[in-house]
């Protein structure tokens, strides 16, 4: 547990540690984990599910009460509700997305995975997505698990995480980069 706990820290943290103890305890690691995701993809969605979730203006009844009925709207596992609702009744709901990508982050390390995110410009296809993870695969001597998203402002190229190391071949860092040397002649 020492060694999953100094991957991640603070609050976030210490919930997500508190919560991979008791699914990985009950046997519920993946449900808990599908739980979470659905939560995550709901917040990414909704600005006023994140709202209510940051907001000091609601009681921590009404967030409680709120929260668990997404849950039970997406038919979250008992230990992911009951879960949330102590986040929710200790006040801490504006940490969820932290504790969310911590509890991946255990996950991740329980499983032997190793996590790479990739930025491109346009969605990757699956022939482009296993010849990355196949290059990514070779290079960090494990099993690595893709987590891709799309940001526009790239222009063309990618934009590759793994671990510690970040390999930015992105049009924008290359425009970036001769605007400075421009600057430098002028």
């Amino acid at each position: 547990m020492a060694q999953e706990s100094a991957l991640v820290s603070g609050i976030a943290g210490r919930y997500a540690t508190a919560l991979f103890d008791l699914a990985r305890d009950g046997g519920q690691l993946d449900a808990v984990a599908k739980d979470l995701a659905a939560l995550s993809a709901l917040m990414a969605d909704s600005t006023d599910l994140v709202r209510l979730i940051r907001s000091p203006v609601f009681s921590r009844e009404e967030q409680g009460a709120a929260i668990g009925a997404v849950l039970a709207r997406i038919g979250a596992a008992d230990l992911t509700r009951n879960f949330v609702g102590v986040v929710a009744q200790n006040r801490r709901l504006f940490a969820l997305a932290d504790m969310i990508k911590a509890y991946g982050k255990l996950l991740s390390h329980h499983r032997g995975e190793v996590v790479a995110e990739v930025v491109s410009a346009e969605p990757l296809n699956e022939a482009e997505l296993a010849q990355l993870k196949s290059a990514l695969s070779s290079a960090a001597a494990g099993n690595v698990v893709l987590q891709a998203r799309v940001e526009p402002d790239l222009i063309g190229g990618l934009v590759v995480q793994l671990g510690s190391r970040m390999i930015d071949a992105s049009i924008r860092a290359k425009l970036n980069s001769l605007k400075s040397v421009m600057k430098g002649v002028a």
